[in-house]
């Protein structure tokens, strides 16, 4: 099972950036479509994006089937919440908006079994997310869990960002969101990024290095995904889902008119 999960093995390899893509639009089509793109992960987005618990549980196989890992990203930091997207088989949970270190001892708890947590055992769909590891049973799943999946937490708060040095001994991988943290600590994304958010962004990283943990970002373009993964960061988004499908369309359709591809659906 631990082997099955591509995110932590290319987390713990260290030989490379793990590579993903956000999904926000619902459909075991568009997941398929989004895992064959060469990624290495998928993130589910089930705070912003428009999948619902039973997209959610359609989506996770559909990803994991391609050999590429699932993780999902839940609404709120409720531990029901957790428990539902790790029991469709995820290989792993982000949790926005963090604030404190209370709030992510409460998260782990959530996401792990006992004695590590207070995780609750019973779906019998837990296994799908691993068809790598044929034959894996609710009990060997029940017995691997704790060690093979991921838990990460968002840090786009001030609160959070004062306290990421010590969140960062807590989880697998602190991932910025960067136009909340802008927004949080008085420097919005309005163009280029501000200097204090640069900094801001650089402590996150340097205290995933020094708690254990791996340190992760969302980004707007593969441009600035190769920025952050010559900065040193382990988990990169290069795009998502919608942004990606307007701007090729709206190529297309500039090609189309003779208006030249490449300025048409650019932010």
């Amino acid at each position: 099972m631990l082997r099955a999960n591509r995110l932590k093995q290319i987390l713990a390899e260290a030989q490379r950036p793990a590579m993903g893509v956000w999904q926000t639009l619902p459909g075991a089509n568009v997941s398929r479509v989004l895992a064959r793109s060469g990624v290495d992960w998928v993130m589910v987005d089930c705070e912003h994006g428009n999948i619902d618990d039973a997209g959610m549980h359609e989506i996770v196989p559909a990803i994991a089937a391609m050999g590429v890992s699932p993780i999902v990203r839940v609404p709120d930091f409720q531990p029901w919440m957790v428990k539902r997207a790790l029991d469709t088989g995820a290989h792993g949970i982000l949790i926005p908006l963090i604030r404190t270190v209370e709030e992510v001892k409460a998260v782990v708890e959530a996401a792990k079994f006992p004695p590590l947590g207070r995780r609750g055992f019973g779906s019998p769909f837990s296994p799908q997310g691993f068809p790598s590891a044929p034959g894996l049973t609710l009990i060997d799943y029940l017995q691997q869990a704790n060690d093979s999946l991921l838990t990460m937490v968002q840090i786009e708060t001030r609160e959070a960002l004062e306290a990421v040095e010590d969140i960062a001994k807590l989880v697998d991988v602190v991932f910025v969101g960067p136009f909340d943290l802008g927004n949080n600590i008085g420097r919005p994304i309005v163009g280029e990024m501000h200097p204090e958010l640069r900094d801001a962004i650089e402590r996150i990283r340097v205290a995933a290095a020094a708690g254990g943990s791996k340190a992760g970002i969302f980004c707007t373009s593969g441009e600035q995904a190769k920025q952050f993964a010559d900065q040193g960061f382990h988990m990169i988004s290069v795009a998502t889902d919608c942004t990606v499908l307007g701007a090729a369309v709206a190529d297309a359709v500039a090609a189309a008119r003779g208006e030249g591809a490449g300025s048409a659906g650019r932010t």
